[in-house]
């Protein structure tokens, strides 16, 4: 990490220092309970600095920035509002919606999170990534996967440290998962709009200190993560953390003054007009074209390696990484965390996409970068669904190579998947046709409005047997198609037990935790046993197929109709053991796969 900036102790003294380029001054403040301490910062160029000749490892502080208030040119210094350390690893609370973030002149000392001076802090011996390409991503939300644990200790129930209870470690390894990818796990602030809906942000993808946990998640700070970490470590199970770099939360131009809006208010990319860029749909864009704003990412990337023993990072919109303003495939980003040695060799995974210009950039991130594939959902459940041709299934089985090419060093850049926590749930796929977004409060309007599902008849709950017979043949269908899939797949938790968020996809205001109680056990011993499979032969899984060939269910060369020809009721089943593509001899395609046949 950057030695100048943030809070540190040493020798006695404690030094504050953050980056303000266009503030007149800046006061560092100080709490004892609710009482404010405000002194004088010391100005160097862009920095400011305060060295207190004592050790306050512990204590709580902020900061206040003086200057000009015009927010229609960028600027939103007001010294009433109390600023969150942007360097801070450490909130005494978490971030809630309040009226006077934004009204300029209003004091927010007492709503605003105070950062805490870290005392001493380990590192963690650097290690290869407890992760090998191929493997089972396990996606899931940290407070919903264990708020309803019947093993879990109540008061751990919903935080990081949950994560290392042996029940969860056991489900873990059964399901033979090669590392498990937190939500974020940063602290974040719900949108304005949802407070007065009654409704929260559950998923984070909001944070406004970048490099601070979130109290709520992992109350115990950076040794609580550490620990898990060490405890998934010793199971054989990495850790990826999903990171937000694109905006902040503090929103649009009528959003709150948190952190660096009130500090650096250059860190957001601004059109000609001086208007914000919105490439995020939040209300901002960080500007990557900013050193200091990649030196932000890369410092937070090297903290949480450094700290907690952390394999990997994915980046949600990750296009915006490599804007400056245009998506750039040879943007400084890459070649500045190559350059980190704690980073070098980590796993490194893009959502592809943003909503800026030019932004589906499937299949343009560095080739030692993964790459989440939505297509080889949206292709997969189309054939399931009986849209796509067995064409366009083969492509996806094998790796994605009209998306990727074949040159990939380290194999299959591709991140298969049959849903994520963007969209519909593994169960809602074969149970919705559409979406049913109403508690969001957003008229239905929210969510991708197609999602390549059926329903099987019925439109949600059914107690038919032919309809629930019907749901639990394709599901197995779609699963037997991403185990048997080359590249490494990811399984967002609860997808492997039936795990349903009621045709809603767009949950990240609606809190549905897994129910352990009522999970499909059935569903969850099938996916074991496929699992297991797959982990058998994991050293060829990212491996493109060379030299084999696909065959017809007679076990004959594929012809060119079979290949145009759309899904119909298990269009590839298991060839031969001794003949065809030695990928499909582990897709069990007839819908009925079980752990015993």
């Amino acid at each position: 990490m950057t030695a100048e900036l943030g809070a540190h102790v040493a020798g006695g003294v404690t030094r504050f220092a953050l980056r303000a380029p266009l503030a007149e001054a800046v006061d560092l403040c100080l709490f004892d309970g609710e009482a404010e301490t405000r002194q004088a910062m010391t100005r160097a160029g862009e920095v400011w600095a305060l060295d207190l000749a004592s050790d306050l490892a512990g204590t709580r502080y902020g900061y206040r920035a003086h200057g000009t208030y015009d927010p229609a040119n960028g600027l939103w210094f007001d010294p009433a509002k109390l600023l969150v350390d942007p360097y801070g690893i450490e909130l005494d609370r978490r971030f809630v919606q309040h009226p006077r973030l934004a009204a300029f002149g209003e004091d927010t000392a007492d709503i605003v999170p105070r950062a805490i001076v870290p005392g001493p802090m380990p590192q963690v011996p650097h290690q290869p990534p407890c992760f090998q390409r191929g493997g089972l991503i396990y996606e899931l939300n940290v407070a919903g996967f264990t708020r309803l644990h019947p093993d879990v200790p109540e008061a751990i129930r919903g935080t990081i440290a949950a994560l290392a209870h042996p029940a969860v470690i056991a489900h873990l390894q059964k399901l033979h998962v090669s590392a498990v990818e937190l939500m974020p796990i940063i602290a974040w602030i719900d949108e304005r709009h949802l407070p007065p809906l009654g409704l929260k942000n559950h998923w984070g993808y909001n944070p406004v200190a970048m490099m601070a946990l979130d109290p709520g998640l992992c109350p115990g700070g950076v040794a609580e993560l550490r620990d898990t970490v060490a405890a998934l470590h010793k199971a054989g199970i990495g850790v990826i953390l999903d990171l937000v770099f694109n905006h902040s939360g503090e929103s649009d131009i009528h959003g709150g003054t948190l952190s660096l809006r009130g500090l650096d208010p250059a860190a957001y990319a601004r059109a000609p007009d001086g208007s914000l860029i919105n490439d995020t749909g939040c209300g901002n864009t960080l500007d990557f074209a900013n050193p200091h704003v990649r030196r932000l990412m890369i410092d937070c990337l090297t903290h949480f390696v450094r700290h907690a023993g952390i394999d990997g990072f994915r980046f949600d919109l990750a296009p915006v990484i490599a804007r400056g303003p245009g998506f750039d495939p040879h943007a400084p980003i890459f070649a500045e965390l190559a350059a980190e040695p704690r980073l070098a060799d980590r796993v490194m995974i893009a959502e592809p996409w943003d909503i800026g210009p030019g932004g589906y950039q499937l299949g343009r991130f560095p080739p030692n970068w993964l790459e989440w594939n939505d297509r080889y959902r949206d292709d997969v459940r189309r054939f399931w669904k009986g849209t796509a041709t067995v064409g366009e299934l083969a492509t996806r089985l094998a790796g994605s190579s009209d998306l990727f090419g074949r040159d990939c060093p380290k194999g299959c850049k591709s991140v298969n998947f049959l849903a994520a926590h963007d969209g519909f749930t593994l169960a809602d796929t074969v149970t919705y046709e559409h979406r049913h977004n109403h508690a969001n409060g957003e008229q239905n309007r929210d969510g991708h409005g197609e999602n390549h599902s059926w329903n099987c008849g019925v439109e949600g709950p059914s107690d038919d047997p032919q309809v629930l017979a019907s749901r639990a043949a394709d599901a197995r269908a779609l699963l037997g198609t991403l185990f048997a899939s080359t590249g490494t797949i990811m399984l967002t938790a609860g997808d492997e037990c039936g795990h349903t968020q009621h045709g809603n996809n767009n949950a990240y205001c609606q809190f549905t935790p897994i129910d352990w109680a009522g999970r499909d056990h059935a569903l969850e011993s099938d996916l074991a046993a496929l699992s297991a499979q797959r982990a058998r032969r994991l050293a060829c899984s990212t491996r493109f197929p060379e030299g084999g060939r696909w065959l017809s269910l007679g076990g004959d060369p594929m012809t060119l109709d079979e290949w145009e020809s759309l899904a119909t009721d298990g269009v590839i089943h298991q060839p031969p053991p001794a003949a065809g593509c030695p990928l499909l001899r582990v897709l069990r395609s007839t819908r009925h796969f079980s752990a015993t046949g």
